[in-house]
């Protein structure tokens, strides 16, 4: 039996990636039980991990394009798929060392994941459809993570136990992984454009030297790595409205796949949206007030997901753009952002440090650096073309190609 429906292919896709969301969030909301099971209570140690997860996603993220390239988009699928299975360990491991591996892979997998989510939706969708399987895709992990925060302690009255949960959302993905491999997903032989011409390699070189992936990459360096500080640093500083970033993160996703579908430019929702958010993150870092905290931070969760349907819709309508230099153009578009982001952190921190606790300095940091998803806006291309809102525009377009294929034929003659 094959699978071919590609909404059944969209669903397996879109599940895989919340199970690995929920078994991620699940073993860290765990690893005081699990670190305590092990009689391993070193800050050193938790910090390590943490260390080997940010590791895993900048080396993941930047390896996704060469195994997509090695294996094929099906099969590369499928390894991630087992890395993310790997996560099975974590509730099980019987010492340290094991426990930093089973994270690693896993968060591994998520990497390689979450790249390739959109080689298979240009391969299986239109480019109308797109903007929409994108902005679900976008959702995936909040959802998980929403399920875990506000759900995990009911999964655990349900199973029994915090390790019977674990294994449980492991083994949900063991299953999903072998449902993926009946997907009837065949790579192309020969590499074509959108516009069915062939087109040269896109190596990993190219796209170093492409200016936009640059672009791209930079201009959501900053909200990444405003995102990671929100939830490791600012519950340290008595700040903890993380929560509501993450609820309405989900209905600001929503939101943006309707807009996106109904708005075609991208540049203008990424830009005015990029400003707002540089607005409320310095309302929840710096207010005195709890609830204009919790007012800047509902604010900004829907904020920061509204536009992510118009930002990862601008590669896919690139001109000549592949499967193959889709996962490129991801795979350095992540590793990029977490590279940076990672840097970000340790800045962060450091401040923290140098004086003494204050975290003034830091959030000056960050809610300057949270600003390159506004700039990065005037560096991005507009992908989006206007739709002609009345019968006289679709005519003054119609007439404005017969006039074009007139001339062409005259230079022709």
């Amino acid at each position: 039996m094959k699978i071919s429906n590609k909404y059944l292919v969209e669903a397996i896709v879109f599940i895989s990636y919340v199970l690995f969301a929920m078994a991620w969030v699940g073993g860290t909301a765990s690893m005081g039980q699990i670190m305590s099971a092990m009689q391993v209570d070193s800050l050193a140690s938790a910090s390590l991990i943490s260390g080997a997860v940010t590791l895993a996603k900048i080396v993941g993220t930047f390896g996704a394009a060469w195994v997509a390239l090695k294996f094929g988009i099906k099969y590369a699928f499928f390894i991630a798929s087992l890395f993310i299975v790997i996560g099975l360990l974590t509730p099980f491991a019987p010492n340290y060392e094991l426990l930093l591996l089973s994270r690693f892979l896993m968060g591994l997998g998520g990497a390689f994941m979450i790249v390739y989510f959109n080689p298979i939706v240009m391969h299986w969708f239109t480019p109308d459809e797109r903007p929409v399987i994108n902005g679900l895709n976008a959702v995936a992990f909040n959802i998980g993570t929403g399920i875990v925060l506000w759900k995990m302690t009911e999964i655990n009255q349900f199973t029994g136990d915090w390790k019977v949960s674990l294994i449980s959302f492991s083994i949900a993905s063991l299953l999903l992984s072998f449902a993926w491999l009946l997907v009837k997903f065949e790579d192309e032989s020969t590499e074509q454009s959108q516009d069915g011409k062939a087109v040269v390699h896109y190596s990993y070189m190219d796209g170093l030297k492409d200016k936009f992936n640059w672009a791209y990459g930079l201009t959501y360096s900053g909200l990444l790595a405003f995102y990671i500080c929100l939830f490791t640093f600012y519950p340290k500083a008595g700040i903890s409205q993380s929560k509501w970033v993450i609820g309405f993160g989900i209905v600001g996703t929503l939101a943006g796949i309707i807009y996106s579908k109904k708005v075609p430019l991208r540049l203008p929702v990424i830009r005015w949206s990029g400003a707002v958010m540089v607005i409320t993150i310095i309302g929840v870092s710096f207010s005195s007030s709890e609830w204009l905290q919790t007012l800047s931070a509902i604010v900004l969760g829907f904020f920061i997901f509204f536009p992510i349907t118009a930002l990862v819709s601008i590669p896919h309508e690139l001109p000549k753009m592949t499967g193959q230099r889709i996962t490129v153009v991801f795979s350095l578009f992540y590793s990029i952002s977490y590279l940076l982001s990672t840097v970000v952190l340790w800045l962060f921190g450091k401040l923290v440090d140098i004086n003494q606790g204050d975290y003034t300095a830091s959030f000056i940091l960050i809610s300057i650096v949270s600003s390159t998803f506004f700039i990065g806006s005037f560096f991005l291309p507009e992908t989006g073309k206007k739709k002609a809102t009345s019968a006289n525009d679709k005519i003054k377009i119609n007439e404005s190609q017969a006039s074009k294929e007139n001339k062409d034929k005259l230079c022709a003659e």
